[in-house]
């Protein structure tokens, strides 16, 4: 579990390192499937103020905090409904990056538009319907979490990332380092993306290209890397 804990904080206190966060506008949870509980970051918390202690641990099936003293983050229940519906999901991310956030409030996808994208995502990051009147006023994050599902439609693998619309991205991996690091490669295409759109709104890359550059990182053909775990 302190594991767990000091990888929490490290993925935490690069959010703002990696430029994906103003103030405190982000927070990454990492979970411990064996124990039933994940660990996140506390609602409001700087990041440099950050230490192993402040984390809160919280379980996955009813919510109820098990560890810390201080509140968590308020999309914790987000969180514990990936965790909820998607039993591989090691760890989360959610940031207000910049452009990935522009998407999110234009209410677009992020499209493959190049080979950058498609290295990484088997296709387009969606983005969520919007919430009704009734579900932002009551249980307002567990139905971002469930808008966030609708979209997904049981699919965590080929996109770890999703927009939830008008808001912004979360993301995901096995681990909750590996969380940050595709929210990482997210802000990036959606920055490629801005710009690609604004010089060419048309643009759209050859299907058998993408397919390759999906393919040679990712399934059973994948030949890129010299490291156990591709990447």
């Amino acid at each position: 579990m302190r594991d767990l804990l000091q990888e929490v904080l490290e993925a935490n206190r690069r959010i703002p390192e990696a430029g994906l966060a103003t103030l405190t506008w982000g927070n990454v949870s990492g979970v411990d499937r064996g124990a039933g509980v994940y660990v996140i970051k506390p609602s409001g918390v700087p990041y440099h103020a950050l230490t192993v202690e402040s984390l809160v641990t919280v379980e996955i099936e009813t919510g109820r905090v098990i560890g810390g003293t201080l509140k968590p983050s308020v999309d914790s229940e987000t969180h514990r409904l990936l965790y909820q519906a998607f039993p591989a999901v090691g760890g989360i991310t959610h940031t207000h990056s910049t452009s990935a956030v522009a998407f999110a409030q234009a209410r677009r996808d992020i499209p493959v538009l190049g080979t950058t994208h498609a290295d990484n995502f088997d296709g387009p990051i969606r983005c969520t319907r919007d919430l009704t009147p009734a579900e932002c006023a009551q249980d307002y994050e567990r139905n971002t979490g469930l808008a966030i599902l609708d979209t997904l439609d049981g699919d965590s693998s080929s996109v770890p990332a999703v927009l939830a619309a008008s808001h912004g991205p979360f993301t995901w991996g096995p681990t909750a380092m590996k969380s940050l690091e595709t929210a990482i490669v997210c802000e990036a295409v959606a920055e490629i993306a801005l710009r690609t759109l604004a010089l060419n709104p048309e643009a759209r890359p050859p299907e058998h290209l993408v397919r390759r550059h999906y393919t040679r990182k990712h399934g059973p053909d994948a030949y890129y890397g010299n490291l156990t775990e591709r990447g």
